[in-house]
């Protein structure tokens, strides 16, 4: 066959296909090999090509290759060079073309960098293929290819050996490098190792320096590294950190630097650089523990290299103010004293790893991370001589805790369990600011209605130095102007939200919550209208600080100290989400030691020493006003007709209808719904019942577990069913009840933790040692009989201390009985 090219005219030129000595009619047949028809002659057979090495389908699409402009054709030429074996097809210029067939390529990578941002350096492998001296890119297919490439103004055509350039390629997916896009006229594969971040990709890169390197040398691989490839990692030779609490009483600057090679580095800001390579949703803490060493770069290409633990305490503060965070203009952090215990936390990460910290200034501030950390330096205070009370050790402890958060204007939770005295250590250290003349302004307790009786009762016992406004009650507003002249003022939370425009004129000393979970909730209008008031200290009481989910936690401690544990939104993110959905135990350590110094709780199994074996407690019970008036009416109207019946029949034959109108005051104590009267069928207040459910699961929380007796078996049902909507696992023993022993083994030995118990059925013959906590939800006119129901849980085999709480109801009946 003749192949050859023909010129149609001046301007175009075609590829002829002619079999010798065929007619023109021929057919062309595309098999392998190729054949041949001609109908002229009837005769077929193979198609001599003499000597070109063209299949059957390459020559089918040669015979439609149309005509090509002749100004192309050296175009055509070297394309036809790049597509074709040697020797296919005779070209249609003449071109000076080398051929490189057979030869066995050396793979090449070449380490270049490229610029990103004023201290970011991407690093990249640039992969070819060496042929004799001659460069070319990876061809990436499974069998042997041409191209066409020229080379110091030679021609060369390249046959790939594809295999090969696999295998090379293949070392490099094991080292997880992956191919990145180039620009398509470059027709080169650069690799990179893929990663969240540049820092990432340059811990990795320094791996593969370090051992990988070599390695791929030692395997035929040639190495050649660009000058725009730049990977130099520096060690700080000394940390210094430079602090200045001048800028306020609540803040203090924090700088941190290193020296590097006789250069000192302001460390922050690069640290804020760091953080910004993480992306927005990532956790930096969570690939920072998975880092043994976080490089930081410098410059394009040099970093400076640390151990990951020695940053971890100011990459903590830092992610938690990123979002908002400006540094000063010398690379400073401004910090709430709150959070010095930092200080110890970096000086002790710096030291694990064999480094020194060279402090500059800043000793009180040092100090006091020290204090907060472990309370060591704590300066002991003297009780007030004028405390009518003796204090336990503990209390004593608890009087130092908050006389040391007053004097650095700390906010805190004094937690102690139920019944472990916070009122009085509260008082004494209001009288302790009172004597040394700092209570100028009076301190507000704000506390539910069922207690704040209790407050006047206890300061008049134990302070009575202490002047008390208790604002209460219909006839306070003409207290509002005498609120200064006092040196403690009480009020509730429900009075609180009528009354905090008045309460808002007036600047306190102390702003103290006394069952604190009331703004547990941050949405709350409570919660909003507390933080409105002024004051200069602030403390939560509460045996619960946190009940269901750590966001009550953080609404207490946004009252204390507003932004201690920052906004709602960065908080949820950086602690209750990993500690409550993944239980992340570096989160959860590193909010325990954040709050630690500011929340201080004892229970009673931990000083279970200084307690006597029972320990009986009077809580007082304001009724509201409905109630009060109930009882009052109830009251006027007995009176009236006792002393009309003892004028009429006498004492002797008037002795029901006393016992009945004495029976109709107690139950108005206990619960307006026990009396049978239309009057009382009006009122829905019970101050008893609203207290009980309030103590009753802080009890329980703090792993009490509970008797509570009354007279009244129609009361025990009222509360059952509290008990039940509360989801509180309970027993019941009354006169009606049949399986005596199996409802004392549910609370003796099971999973009670509440036992409703009638006077009749509980006074004799239980041992009920398993409750630690007895409530008395009403007095009895017997003592002895009272003793003993009390005597269920303090008796022989009792490990425990117990405590008894009596519920009695202000101003009443009750109070005559106790």
């Amino acid at each position: 066959m003749r192949i050859d090219w023909e010129q149609e005219d001046e301007n175009l030129t075609r590829l002829r296909l002619q079999p010798e000595g065929l007619g023109a009619n021929w057919i062309f047949c595309p098999l392998e090999p190729p054949w041949y028809i001609d109908p002229d002659s009837n005769l077929c057979g193979l198609l001599e090509l003499n000597g070109y090495a063209l299949s059957g389908a390459l020559l089918d699409r040669l015979r439609y290759l149309p005509a090509v402009p002749t100004r192309d054709l050296p175009q055509l030429a070297r394309f036809l060079l790049k597509q074709l074996p040697p020797h296919s097809v005779p070209l249609p210029v003449e071109l000076p073309v080398h051929d490189l067939v057979d030869v066995e390529p050396m793979p090449v990578l070449r380490l270049w960098g490229r610029p990103r941002g004023d201290t970011m350096l991407e690093l990249f492998g640039r992969v070819q293929f060496d042929y004799q001296g001659v460069r070319t890119a990876p061809m990436m297919v499974l069998e042997q290819a041409f191209s066409l490439h020229q080379q110091d103004e030679q021609e060369y055509r390249i046959q790939h050996h594809a295999l090969i350039e696999a295998d090379a390629l293949a070392q490099l997916v094991a080292l997880d490098f992956e191919p990145t896009a180039t620009e398509p006229e470059e027709r080169q594969l650069d690799v990179y190792f893929p990663a969240d971040n540049i820092l990432s990709q340059s811990i990795r890169w320094q791996q593969f320096v370090n051992a990988d390197l070599p390695a791929l040398e030692q395997q035929g691989w040639l190495i050649e590294r660009d000058a725009s490839f730049q990977l130099d990692i520096l060690e700080p030779s000394q940390w210094q950190s430079s602090l200045d609490d001048s800028s306020g009483e609540h803040w203090f600057d924090l700088a941190l630097s290193v020296t590097v090679a006789d250069q000192q580095v302001q460390l922050l800001p690069l640290l804020v650089n760091l953080l910004e390579q993480f992306g927005p949703n990532a956790d930096p803490l969570a690939q920072l523990d998975q880092m043994e060493v976080v490089m930081v770069a410098l410059s394009p290409g040099v970093w400076l290299r640390l151990p990951s633990a020695q940053l971890r305490p100011v990459l903590e503060v830092l992610i938690e103010l990123y979002d908002g965070l400006r540094l000063g203009a010398a690379g400073q952090i401004r910090l709430p004293r709150a959070q010095a215990t930092t200080l110890l936390e970096l000086e002790r990460a710096l030291a694990q790893q064999g480094a020194e910290l060279l402090w500059q200034g800043g000793e009180k501030i040092r100090e006091l991370a020290r204090k907060l950390a472990d309370f060591e330096g704590i300066q002991g205070v003297p009780v007030p001589a004028n405390l009518q009370a003796e204090l336990r050790s503990y209390q004593q402890a608890g009087l130092n805790w908050l006389q040391f958060l007053r004097e650095y204007r700390f906010g805190g939770i004094l937690a102690d369990d139920m019944g472990l005295g916070k009122t009085v250590q509260t008082l004494a250290h209001l009288l302790l600011e009172k004597n040394a003349g700092r209570l100028t302004q009076p301190a507000l307790v704000i506390a539910p209605t069922s207690v704040i009786s209790n407050w006047r009762r206890e300061t008049e016992r134990f302070a009575p130095e202490l002047r008390v406004l208790m604002l209460h009650g219909s006839g306070r507003k003409k207290d509002f102007d005498r609120i200064g002249e006092h040196d403690l003022v009480l009020t509730t939370y429900p009075l609180l939200l009528r009354d905090h425009k008045q309460l808002q004129q007036q600047r306190f000393h102390s702003l103290i919550l006394d069952e604190a979970h009331y703004i547990k909730n941050a949405k709350a209008k409570t919660t909003q209208v507390v933080s409105t008031l002024q004051a200069e200290h602030f403390l939560c009481l509460t045996g619960t600080p946190l009940e269901n989910n750590l966001s009550e936690l953080w609404s207490l401690f946004n009252f204390l100290m507003p932004g201690f544990l920052s906004d709602l939104t960065r908080f949820t993110r950086l602690f209750r989400t990993p500690i409550e959905k993944t239980n992340d135990p570096v989160r959860q350590r590193e909010l325990n030691r954040r709050i630690k110094p500011f929340v201080l709780r004892r229970t009673k199994q931990q000083v279970a020493r200084e307690l006597p074996p029972k320990t009986e407690i009077v809580q007082n019970v304001t009724l509201g006003k409905e109630q009060a008036v109930l009882y009052e009416s109830i009251r006027v109207a007995m009176e009236q007709r006792v002393r009309q019946l003892l004028a009429d029949r006498g004492l002797a034959r008037s002795r029901i209808e006393i016992l009945d109108a004495l029976l109709k005051l107690r139950q108005v104590c206990c619960d307006p719904r026990l009396v049978k009267l239309a009057s009382a069928a009006k009122v829905t207040q019970s101050a008893k019942l609203e207290l009980l459910l309030d103590i009753l699961p802080e009890l329980l929380a703090e792993g009490h577990k509970v008797l509570l007796f009354s007279q009244f078996v129609e009361m025990l049902q009222l509360i059952e069913t509290e008990l039940q909507n509360l989801g509180i696992n309970y027993t019941k023993l009354t006169g009606r009840t049949h399986k005596r022993d199996e409802a004392i083994a549910r609370f003796q030995e099971g999973s009670a933790t509440v036992f409703l118990i009638s006077l009749k059925a509980g006074g004799v013959g239980l041992n009920l040692t398993a409750a630690d906590t007895v409530i008395v939800y009403d007095p009895w006119w017997n003592p002895a009989a009272e003793q003993q129901a009390i005597d269920r849980a303090y008796r022989i085999g009792q490990d425990k201390p117990v405590f008894v709480y009596k519920l009695i109801a202000e101003q009443s009946l009750e109070e005559k009985i106790l």
